[in-house]
């Protein structure tokens, strides 16, 4: 099938590029609003430690990534993308807002296991709808839109769980999320509709299949290089939330007490994903004037400089406060030039298949670099565990910068 037919470049921004940000907002909110309360829940509520909570966190981790596998060939028909992605979003607002009405830790990992499913089963047609409502020339800024709407839901979320529990109780805060997850399957139904108005009628129902040899046939391996060392060093955001708060307490600190290191840590962490979301809109901007491989090394070798200072046994409030907006600058950009480069690497026969690949990439490699990074923190120090994430870090910027995938028909030159 051909490329869609579409608006022309500048009115890139259309009702559905606005439904798709929309929705990334709406139910990031919702699953952070959970996500934040989820450890107390499970210790104060349920009565487990946290070997429950890390066995529900891997598991749900590690499914994420194969239904994002699993939701490319899905995705690859144009009829099925709305019903996929609505779908998903609803999916997992039903499932975790169910988390609130558990009794057991064994439901718990059930329903958090289901509502990661969702996510990534709809992640790729969530992408495909976008590419279909705007010309490849714009692909950064709806990438942007997408990627700043998930990272604000990030800041939103936390805060609404701090007021919500406060007001009414665990339990009550994490049934709540529903209501943010069902918004965003109406934002994403209104993208869908939009996209099914863009695109030319299929030719019959496309055969599922993985496509693995014509990716490799079309490059995508190369364009996967970067991206995957990336991954490999990019850390959850939790060690960063450890790492500051163990050196922002205690005497070291000027005694500075532990919850109120806390409490500093929390703020940063906001102003880290919002910085993530400004980031994600100028990027995609850049993207679309500069190329997306210079803007994803850009946010490599901001990563470099975040870690570094993480790594340093340092206890100053303002050298930290630049080590998280430093990584949130380097997530907002990074992650929308990924989607971008296997976006405009593929054609679109391929491309759900690629953007389910490059989810797979994106939560192995986190959950790998998080592993090992955690085990040389326990076992030798967390200097040592940060240059270690460093050392993959420069890796991803260095292939960003030498290895070039094979153009497209899509493909702007400046890729």
């Amino acid at each position: 099938m051909s490329e869609p037919g579409r608006d022309e470049e500048g009115t890139w921004l259309s009702p559905g590029v606005a439904g798709v940000g929309a929705a990334s907002f709406f139910s990031d909110a919702g699953h952070e609003l959970a996500t934040s309360v989820l450890p107390a829940f499970l210790t104060s509520t349920l009565h487990a430690g946290p070997a429950a909570l890390g066995a529900v966190e891997g598991v749900s981790d590690a499914l994420i990534g194969l239904s994002k596998l699993a939701g490319g060939p899905l995705a690859a028909d144009p009829r099925r993308r709305g019903r996929l992605a609505s779908g998903g979003y609803l999916g997992t607002a039903v499932a975790t807002a169910a988390i609130g009405v558990t009794t057991a830790v064994w439901q718990v990992g059930l329903l958090r296991a289901v509502a990661w499913v969702s996510r990534g089963i709809r992640s790729p047609a969530r992408d495909m709808l976008l590419t279909s409502l705007v010309p490849p020339a714009a692909y950064g800024r709806a990438f942007g839109v997408e990627r700043a709407g998930d990272n604000a839901g990030a800041v939103l979320g936390p805060l609404l769980a701090a007021v919500l529990v406060a007001a009414l109780g665990l339990r009550h805060a994490i049934l709540l999320a529903f209501i943010p997850g069902v918004l965003a399957a109406a934002c994403i139904t209104v993208a869908a509709r939009a996209a099914r108005r863009s695109v030319l009628p299929a030719e019959g129902r496309r055969r599922l299949s993985f496509n693995l040899a014509e990716l490799r046939r079309q490059g995508l391996a190369r364009v996967l290089v970067p991206a995957t060392l990336f991954e490999f060093g990019h850390l959850a955001a939790t060690l960063l939330i450890l790492r500051a708060t163990d050196l922002l307490h205690g005497p070291a600190a000027g005694g500075r007490s532990l919850t109120a290191a806390t409490s500093l840590v929390i703020v940063l962490y906001a102003a880290h994903n919002a910085m993530a979301a400004v980031a994600s809109v100028v990027g995609g901007h850049l993207i679309d004037r500069r190329g997306a491989r210079w803007v994803f090394a850009g946010g490599g070798a901001l990563y470099v400089l975040a870690y570094l200072t993480f790594a340093r046994e340092q206890h100053g409030v303002l050298l930290l406060a630049a080590g998280f907006l430093l990584a949130g600058t380097g997530i907002g950009l990074a992650e929308t030039a990924e989607s971008v480069l296997v976006a405009r690497a593929l054609p679109e026969s391929l491309r759900s298949n690629g953007f389910g690949v490059l989810g797979l990439v994106q939560s192995l490699g986190d959950l790998g670099a998080t592993a090992v990074t955690g085990l040389l923190w326990a076992l030798v120090s967390p200097q040592v565990a940060f240059l270690y994430a460093t050392t993959w870090m420069v890796g991803s910027v260095l292939a960003a910068l030498t290895v070039r995938a094979r153009p497209s028909a899509t493909a702007p030159r400046q890729d």
